[in-house]
């Protein structure tokens, strides 16, 4: 482990370099959090996608370098960016790496054709072994662990386990660490001090999470196509007039398109029974579902206002990811949304930051081992999911029995 002479009492200088950075979620968290025992050091990113990387230097104040991180791979491709970035050999590191989620997610399950992105987490896994970080963090979707795509991450977690990692994998409920959406996320750790990789615990009941209506319930109305003049961020779709006759026809409040008229809605819907989220409303006291980069577009799945009749606006998109308010995305109208949908959520990394500054300093808790992901997961995305769902209410049960 590297180390660094700093006075007595001070806190541990510890370096972040945040790879697949998107317009800085998880650098946001480490940047704002108020850690314990340890002061981070955010050194900045990486990410090919020049808008995000623009809203990253914009809004975290730190490099963003346009490079793929394959190029990382490449020693002196790799001792430039740590110059760069101003790397010091002789202080910890906190090395992060969310890869493009999008060759693993679900929404491509009839796509059978090869996705180079999950290439990615190879590269990734060589670039830890250069660096030999002290810690290694990962947020994926969930798919990365399930059978279909477990042999890119087992692949990624034997190279570090023979390069003495210890290695851990859960998938976690983002709702449980205050996050507004109920987001379902594969979280990994790897250390080479076995002590370093401990899991977060959830700080949130069923009970206890943030609705709709506390994240987005103080923003001013709007109509399909309008600005709001005190933030550009807070502007909507210009919705077709057919889309909005649709939405008009939701019941507001949870309403889906299983509601409509007879005849009302686009015919392949009609067809078949399957897409229920399409054209449906958040409810206003629940987490918002997952929200995607394509959250805009109300036929992409529950993104209606629950009572407004448009889809969401950045401003909404980006607030039920747990950006705060005043956030500024860079780049056109959709690609706002893309860097919204693709990002870890702030809230969940300020939550995970200061999580391992107690583990750092000695005091940190642990989640069960139980709930670790050993082995591929089986069942479907959505059984599974919903699975998780009852489990967690399950458990909280009795606690709110007793309370009452």
């Amino acid at each position: 482990m590297k180390s660094a002479k700093h006075p007595r009492n001070a806190p541990t200088v510890v370096q972040v370099i945040d790879l697949f950075s998107g317009c800085g979620g998880m650098s946001h968290g480490f940047l704002h959090a108020q850690p314990e025992g340890v002061q981070y050091r955010l050194l900045g990113g990486l990410d090919l996608d020049r808008h995000a990387a623009a809203t990253y230097r914009r809004m975290i104040g730190r490099p963003c370098l346009e490079l793929d991180v394959c190029e990382l791979t490449k020693p002196a491709k790799l001792a430039e960016a740590l110059a760069e970035w101003g790397y010091d050999e002789k202080l910890p590191l906190i090395l992060i790496g969310c890869a493009p989620c999008q060759g693993f997610s679900s929404h491509r399950k009839k796509d059978q054709r090869a996705d180079e992105r999950n290439l990615l987490l190879s590269a990734f896994g060589r670039v830890v072994l250069s660096l030999n970080p002290d810690l290694v963090l990962m947020e994926n979707v969930p798919e990365m662990l399930y059978r279909e795509h477990w042999h890119h991450f087992a692949a990624f977690r034997s190279s570090l386990q023979a390069g003495g990692f210890t290695v851990r994998a859960r998938v976690e409920n983002l709702a449980t660490f205050g996050v507004p959406q109920e987001r379902y996320r594969a979280l990994v750790m790897a250390s080479r001090e076995a002590a370093r990789v401990k899991m977060p615990l959830p700080t949130f009941t069923p009970d206890q999470f943030r609705s709709v209506r506390d994240a987005i319930g103080h923003l001013p109305p709007l109509e399909a196509g309008q600005r709001d003049d005190h933030d550009p961020m807070h502007v909507t779709s210009r919705h077709r007039p057919e889309t909005l006759n649709i939405l008009r026809h939701i019941p507001k409040d949870g309403g889906s398109r299983r509601s409509l008229p007879p005849g009302l809605g686009p015919e392949c819907h009609r067809r078949v029974d399957g897409f229920r989220d399409v054209y449906g409303r958040l409810w206003w006291d629940r987490p918002a579902v997952a929200i995607t980069a394509r959250c805009r577009t109300p036929s992409c799945g529950r993104f209606v206002h629950p009572f407004q009749d448009r889809g969401l606006s950045v401003r909404e998109a980006g607030l039920l990811q747990g950006f705060p308010s005043d956030f500024y995305f860079e780049g056109p109208f959709d690609d706002k949304f893309k860097q919204i949908g693709n990002a870890v959520s702030p809230m969940f990394s300020r939550a995970l930051a200061e999580h391992v500054s107690r583990v750092w300093s000695g005091v940190g808790a642990d989640a069960p081992r139980a709930g670790d992901i050993d082995e591929p997961i089986s069942k479907s995305i959505s059984s599974s999911l919903a699975a998780m769902k009852r489990k967690l209410r399950k458990e909280f049960q009795p606690a709110r029995a007793l309370a009452a």
